[in-house]
């Protein structure tokens, strides 16, 4: 499953009719209560406030409220776009401000889901793996290659440098083999595991 890093939101423009789309993460149901609030706030007087979401460590709870569109022309349309991105513990909401133009059934699910996906698309989105730390020790000769070799398999969470260079470091894939061949030049440290979020890329 896919996690949404931080708050973003979205506009876009459907004859007439303005679809402001908020993205949120949350942990509970107070976090949704807050953020619909407070878009209730920033965004006052709209004609619909629709909202999606989905939680837990599988996307198994999820629920949506068209509030007072047409039954399943909004809320579901939004949280399809939530599940078919694989996302859980967020919350969309969708403000629309009527332009006078009657959309039909068909325009409403287009519409909505367009106003999510947008949004989804203008998201930073990580997923969640845990994996063994390490701590290497090594000379500062072996500083560029190391890097160079390590690249993107890695995530460093820290680095000193002292009488020799000690990096704390995690592998994406627990893969010891990217540096088999520096085992004889390296002091190697297993620690315990820690929960990474690698951002992933979006391709919605």
């Amino acid at each position: 499953m896919k996690y949404v890093k931080e708050y973003v939101e979205s506009k876009i423009e459907i004859k007439r009719s303005e679809f402001i789309g908020i993205l949120v993460p949350i942990t509970n149901d107070d976090d949704i209560t807050n953020a619909i609030n407070d878009a209730k706030k920033k965004y006052p007087k709209a004609t619909h406030y629709v909202t999606a979401w989905v939680r837990g460590e599988n996307g198994q709870y999820a629920s949506s409220n068209d509030d007072g569109e047409p039954n399943r022309t909004a809320g579901y349309p939004a949280l399809e776009v939530l599940m078919k991105n694989e996302l859980t513990d967020v919350l969309v909401i969708i403000i629309r401000y009527f332009g006078g133009i009657k959309l039909g059934a068909g325009g409403l699910i287009r519409a909505y889901s367009s106003s999510a996906a947008e949004t989804v698309k203008n998201a930073t989105l990580y997923e969640k793996k845990m994996a063994h730390k390490y701590k290497l020790t090594f000379d500062y000769s072996l500083i560029d290659k190391l890097e160079h070799d390590l690249s993107n398999s890695v995530t460093y969470l820290n680095k000193e440098y002292t009488d020799k260079v000690t990096y704390e470091i995690v592998f994406h894939k627990d893969d010891l083999s990217l540096i088999k061949e520096y085992k004889h030049l390296l002091e190697i440290e297993e620690l315990e595991k820690e929960e990474l979020h690698i951002e992933v890329k979006n391709t919605n």
